[in-house]
This record gives structure tokens, sequence and C-alpha cells, in this order.
């Protein structure tokens, strides 16, 4: 299988919908645990074997590129301690992948976004990870979408169904199973209403595309939003050719709300080697405490 070498991550929105903290925290950068969310993209793409990754950012996000640099208060400080361990788990981070980060100037949409990461990928396939979109799988998303991508030769997206009620915030894929139990896209519609929903299928976080993206993305007009949308521009490579969409493994967590941030938490921190022990006996404790 040919390696997927490059990821982008759009990162560069407001987070509106976690107010009042990101307004001075970029949401990208709150915490799971103790490792900010952004920091579980750059690493499922690693382990995927992207080896460039770009991460869109815009103003005020600046704690981001200083996350995946090198900190050398830090490390005088572990050093007199004797703590070397903690050196070399944060010059980890900051070596699985080379990081490289571009402003988006002005906020104009996912579509847009992605548009301007043209000149990084060349001629080449590439993930894209939304920045909202955390998910904690066995088997990264991202190399279920290159396995998928190398069975199909066609692009790829993650996706899950989704409420039937709830469609309408996200995409409708119009798609048939293929044998493997992937799918074959024809056609699909961003924030659809009633009449326009084909199946309960969304995409959600993750997609595989070939450079031919962005000379749609230059001709895409803004849609859902007045924004212009990536799903518009994925529609005309499902309506000419199709795409393959894979119902991923894995479980998914909203970054950009707050239960979907309280939840990652929780799950997280059952799990942590460090706290999951004790934080499990507060929550049994807590939970017995409020059926009383």
């Amino acid at each position: 299988m040919k390696k997927i070498k490059k990821a982008v991550i759009p990162a560069a929105g407001l987070g509106t919908r976690m107010l009042p903290i990101s307004r001075t925290v970029p949401k990208e950068m709150l915490p799971i645990v103790d490792r900010p969310a952004i920091s579980y993209l750059v690493e499922e793409a690693a382990a995927a074997g992207a080896e460039d990754i770009l991460i869109i950012t815009g103003r005020g996000k600046d704690a981001i590129e200083n996350y995946f640099d090198y900190s050398i208060e830090y490390e005088q400080k572990l050093t007199a301690s004797g703590k070397l361990d903690k050196i070399e788990e944060m010059r980890n981070i900051c070596s699985m992948a080379n990081v490289y980060f571009l402003r988006q100037k002005e906020t104009r949409g996912l579509g847009h976004a992605v548009l301007t990461a043209k000149n990084f990928v060349g001629n080449e396939p590439f993930y894209i990870l939304y920045g909202d979109d955390i998910i904690v799988s066995e088997t990264p998303v991202c190399t279920q979408l290159a396995n998928a991508f190398e069975s199909h030769g066609k692009p790829v997206c993650g996706v899950k169904p989704v409420p039937w009620e709830s469609v309408y915030k996200y995409c409708s894929l119009k798609a048939e199973q293929n044998g493997d139990g992937s799918y074959n896209v024809t056609d699909m519609i961003e924030k659809p209403k009633p009449e326009q929903v084909y199946t309960n299928l969304s995409i959600l976080g993750r997609v595989l595309l070939t450079p031919d993206i962005f000379d749609i993305l230059e001709t895409t007009a803004p849609g859902a939003g007045g924004e212009i949308q990536l799903t518009d521009a994925m529609r005309v490579i499902a309506q000419n050719g199709g795409m393959t969409a894979v119902d991923f493994e894995g479980e998914r967590f909203d970054l950009g709300s707050k239960l979907g941030f309280l939840t990652a938490n929780i799950k997280e921190a059952v799990k942590h080697p460090e706290v999951g022990e004790d934080f499990k006996k507060f929550l049994r404790e807590f939970v017995a405490d409020m059926d009383k």
C-alpha cells in the first residue's frame, strides 16, 4: 500500500459553542485530561503514516504552535528535578511528525481552509482531520480510510449513522453498500432539509482526498451558512465517479460542544494510567451519592 504522507488539520474556527472559555483558549487546546485535543489529531495522523502535517490556524491560536515546540524553561526545571522521562515525553510530542502551521486570514468555511493547503499538499493524496472531532479507536481512523483507498481507488470519507432527527446538523450521503462493508457514495448534501435527506449516514471528522479537490474548491460557491463547504466540493467528486465511505471503528467525541468535551474527559480519565483507578472510585462514590 502506498503510504499517505500528508495530513491537513483545519483549526481556525472560533469555537463559539465553547464560549466563554474559547474567547481566550483555542478550543483545540482544551484538555482531555492532560493532553490538548489537537494532540490526539496529530498523533492519529502520525500513527497512520503521515510525515508532514499542516495545522491551519487563525488569530489567537499561538498556543497550538507553542505546544509542538520545545520548552527550554520546562526542560531546565525538569532536569534540575531529575525528571528526564518527562523531557523525553515532551520531546516525543514535537518529533512524531513534521508539523507546519498556516494562518487562515479569514474564516470562510472548511472548504476555504482546505484550499489554503493546496501548495502544501502538492500532487499527493492526503488526510483531512476535522479540528472538532476526536476519535478514539484501536486502529487509527486515517489508517481505516487508507485501507479503503487502496481497495477501491477512490477518495474516502469516514461516516457514522446519526439519529434521523439530527441529520440536518450534518450531511446526508446517497450511498449503497459494497461487498466489503464499505459504501459507494454517489451524492451528498450539507445540512439537508427533510425532503433532501438521502440516508442517515453522515461524514464525521475524517476524509482522504486526492489533489483534484483543489480545482473544485476554487470554483465552489458559498453554501450552507454562507461559507465554502468542503461537502459541496466532495459532492462533485461523488457525482463524477463516486467516493467510498467507511463506517469507521472508534468512538467520536465532538470537542466543539460542552457535552462532547466533558464526555471525552470522563471516558479518557478512567483509562489514564496515573489517575484512572482513583477517578473510577470517585465516580462510583459520586453516582452513589446522587442516587440517595
